[in-house]
Order: structure tokens, then C-alpha cells, then sequence
């Protein structure tokens, strides 16, 4: 029996417990005193949906999101097209960080190792494992990403769960030491993000104004994603120490938005638009265009809101999918499209956009060739890497699992 009901998550766990969960975020509220932030205030129970914030994420001095359709539209329909497996017998896949250069720094959930995979030619090798990583149901080393400084800073983010939290840290990669010894020691820059058997989120990016943004989940306590005081069930914008950024919600929080089940991936469009995917529960999962203070639903909601929920501050998801068909991990922006990779569906979803509208009905494509799909990334050329994910014990792995694909896409 799962925490609230059946889940249709990718990670098939039999009796969970509930845990008792702390936080230590020092803001007690998110409630935005008026003069503390160029954000805009977060939504209150009862109210009606806030007029768009200013985003952060967007360039300096723009305003909000510009829901504008684009000059050209991608086509309705699009098109995929394996091209070649870069690499094979990955174990436990799961974040994923692109060098300068091209080559991938990828990260194994279950044993806590990252390995550097050459884009040209595959060759693999080992960087060395991140220490206090404490695998288990779907915790362990989860998100990847290198510093927008990587050239000068050579720093490695990973974000991961201990014996007592999910926590975000930084290493310096020195790629002249011995292979299996290249990692320095981890400077944590966050930590009591929740942690649960279940629901860890864990995906983290930086975003175009250079700020480190993480995805994390309720740990199947419902009411964390709710909860202003908590990091769980919410998406974090910080500073790359760690510190909340200028333009936050609230000053004094790495809160960005709040009202999450499982956020897994986490991507920006051409016009710097922040999308995110999220597991549903029993019905749906979603894809959500995230908006700073905004309040998405969970558990109040699950997928669009109906009746008189839409009056409650609520914030519908752009695009909702059976949970049968989804289950969606990581996302990518390529060719006017966010790429979406589904473990339980075994598909790769693409869904057109014009501005802030999908073009047509989402796209779903590779069904149940390669079984589950975890990462996926987008590549200078306007393509596609894609990483499986059948070896973490939830899948069925066959010879060569798990690997990355290069996809050219339309």
C-alpha cells in the first residue's frame, strides 16, 4: 500500500513508512512582505490566481514570461529517429550534466559513482563516488549539474539523499588526478531538503540567469507540499552557494513555487520559460509552466483543476497524461518542443509548442522499444540524448542496458 493511495510512480517499493520530517529553512513563512522582493506575492487559499510574477529566470530586467505565440511554430507532428547508442552497461542511471565540450557526466542512483561518457565515441571513465550518498527506494545520487563557471570553478553539483535528508553539494572535478580519485571533497550548499522511500524529486539545473534551481518531493507526507516552511513538494532557485536568489518569492527562501507532488525534470524553452514535470498520483501526471509563487495544487489537486478548485489559487499543469501512459522523469527543450521521458509509459513524449500553448496533442514516440526512459537532454545541434533506465530494479533489463541514445529529432 503506498502513502495515499496507489501510486503509479516508476519506483515499486511494498510497505512504506511514514517518516517524521524537518526542515531546516529558516523562513517560517513564504508570505512576501511587501518592499522584500521584486517576485510577486504567493497565492493565498480562497483568492483567485495571482497575475503572473516577475520571473527570474527570464533576462535581466524582462518582465514575466511572455505567453506570445512564436514567429514559427513547430509543426503539429514531429519525428524521431535513433541514430546511434553512445554507450552501454550503465547501472542505475540517473542524472545527467553536460561538459563544455559535449561530453556527459552521468550518475548512478543506486551505487552514488558519476562517470564521464565521451560524446565522441563513448569511451567511459569513472570520476570516483560522492560520499554519504544513502541509496534506498528511489533515494540515492539523483540530479546532476555542472557550474555555469565550469571553466574557471571546474564544480560539480549533485543532488542526493543521505541517512538523514536529500541535500545539494559541490565538488571540484580535476580531471588530471587518476581516474576513480577525480572528485574533491563536498562542499554542501543545502541541506534538510525531506527525504522519504518515496517521492525524493532530485532533479537540478542551472537556469539562463545562472541561478541553480532544484526539483524535490512530498515524500509521500502530503501535506509538505503545502507547507510554506518545508522544502519538500516544491521547486528551489538559489544562489550557486546556496543562498536564496535576489528576486525570490520571499528574500529570506530558496522557495520558488510550491504545491508539488514529485517534481523530476526541470527545462527552459527559447524564451527562458521554466517547465517542469511531475508525477500524478491515480489519474494524472503532469507538465506544468512554473511561474515564481505560484501554488500548483498538490494534493488539492491532480492535474486541472475543476469547479470551484480554479477560485482556490490554483495553477493548472499546460498538459496532463494518464498515469499509465507517463510517469514522466526528465525533460528537455529541442526543435520548439519539451521532450519528455516516461518511465512507466516507456515513451518518449513530445509536445509542440507555440508561446506557452501545445501545438496539437502531445506526441509519443520509441513505445516500449527501449523500455524505461529517464533522462533526457538536448544537444548543441538541436538533438537529443536519451538515457534508460531498466538496471535500478523497477524495469526489465536486457543485454547492453542501461545506455545512451543519440536521437535526431523534428
Amino acid at each position: 500500500m503506498w502513502w495515499g493511495g496507489a501510486s503509479p510512480d516508476d519506483e515499486r517499493i511494498p510497505a512504506v513508512q511514514r517518516r517524521s520530517l524537518t526542515t531546516l529553512l529558516a523562513a517560517a513563512s513564504l508570505l512576501l512582505a511587501a518592499g522584500c522582493s521584486s517576485g510577486g506575492g504567493l497565492p493565498q487559499g480562497g483568492g483567485s490566481t495571482p497575475a503572473p510574477a516577475k520571473s527570474p529566470g527570464a533576462s535581466a530586467g524582462a518582465g514575466a514570461p511572455s505567453a506570445t505565440p512564436s514567429a514559427t511554430a513547430p509543426p503539429a507532428k514531429g519525428s524521431v529517429k535513433v541514430t546511434a547508442t553512445l554507450t552501454t552497461g550503465l547501472k542505475s542511471p540517473w542524472g545527467v550534466a553536460v561538459l563544455p565540450g559535449g561530453d556527459l557526466l552521468v550518475g548512478s542512483r543506486d551505487t552514488g559513482k558519476i562517470v564521464r561518457v565521451a560524446a565522441d565515441g563513448g569511451k567511459t571513465t569513472e570520476l570516483g563516488s560522492v560520499p554519504g550518498v544513502d541509496p534506498g527506494g528511489e533515494g540515492g545520487l539523483l540530479g546532476l549539474a555542472v557550474s555555469s563557471t565550469f571553466g574557471t570553478d571546474h564544480q560539480v553539483y549533485a543532488y542526493f539523499t543521505t541517512a538523514s535528508d536529500n541535500r545539494i553539494a559541490r565538488m571540484i572535478y580535476d580531471e588530471k588526478r587518476p581516474a576513480g580519485d577525480q572528485l574533491g571533497a563536498p562542499d554542501t550548499i543545502l541541506r534538510g531538503i525531506p527525504k522519504g522511500q518515496i517521492h525524493n524529486g532530485g532533479r537540478i539545473a542551472f537556469g539562463p540567469d545562472k541561478m541553480l534551481y532544484a526539483g524535490t518531493g512530498e515524500t509521500g507526507d502530503k501535506g509538505l507540499a503545502q507547507d510554506k516552511a518545508s522544502l519538500g513538494g516544491k521547486i528551489l532557485r538559489m544562489t550557486p552557494d546556496g543562498e536564496p536568489a535576489h528576486g525570490n518569492p520571499a528574500a529570506d527562501s530558496v522557495v520558488y513555487d510550491y504545491g508539488h507532488r514529485n517534481v523530476q525534470g526541470l527545462a527552459w524553452d527559447s524564451d527562458h520559460r521554466l517547465w517542469a514535470s511531475e508525477f500524478g498520483q491515480d489519474t494524472w501526471d503532469e507538465l506544468n509552466l512554473i511561474e515564481p509563487g505560484r501554488n500548483y495544487g498538490w494534493p488539492e489537486v491532480e492535474g486541472k483543476a475543476k469547479g470551484g478548485q480554479t477560485g482556490a489559487g490554483f495553477t493548472d499543469p499546460v498538459e496532463v497524461w494518464k498515469t499509465k501512459d507517463a510517469s514522466p522523469s526528465g525533460i528537455a527543450y529541442a526543435k520548439g518542443s519539451i521532450w519528455m521521458a516516461s518511465l512507466r509509459g516507456e515513451r518518449l513524449w513530445r509536445i509542440a509548442l507555440n508561446g506557452t500553448k501545445p501545438v496539437a496533442a502531445p506526441e509519443a514516440f520509441l513505445k516500449g522499444t527501449y523500455g524505461r526512459l529517464r533522462t533526457v537532454v538536448a544537444t548543441d545541434d538541436g538533438g537529443l540524448w536519451l538515457v534508460t533506465s531498466n538496471t535500478d530494479g523497477r524495469g526489465t533489463p536486457h543485454k547492453g542496458d542501461d545506455r545512451i541514445l543519440r536521437l535526431k529529432v523534428t
